[in-house]
């Protein structure tokens, strides 16, 4: 395989990956505000917890995305295996 077919195979794996990490965190995250919090909080207020499921969810993914993406990156060769994304226009001279 050439760079750029591993570049948009990483691409892909990682965007697979970071939704994957996203479903976990919400699944996780409801079940925990369910049977936790929900039982002790007044019947009006317990859709917000929902929507701030539902952001805390992307926010762990990103993290968890970030954390992993450096890992991989201190120990893999970035220029040896991957094409870059964007390529530069003009030369400075």
């Amino acid at each position: 395989m050439n760079k750029k077919v591993n570049t948009m195979l990483f691409i892909l794996g990682a965007t697979l990956f970071n939704i994957l990490v996203a479903i976990i965190s919400f699944i996780g995250l409801t079940y925990f505000y369910a049977r936790y919090v929900m039982v002790s909080i007044p019947e009006a207020s317990r859709a917000w917890g929902f929507s701030l499921i539902f952001i805390m969810s992307i926010i762990i993914s990103f993290f968890v995305y970030r954390y992993l993406l450096k890992y991989l990156l201190k120990r893999i060769d970035i220029e040896k295996y991957f094409d870059p994304l964007f390529a530069r226009r003009y030369k400075k001279k």
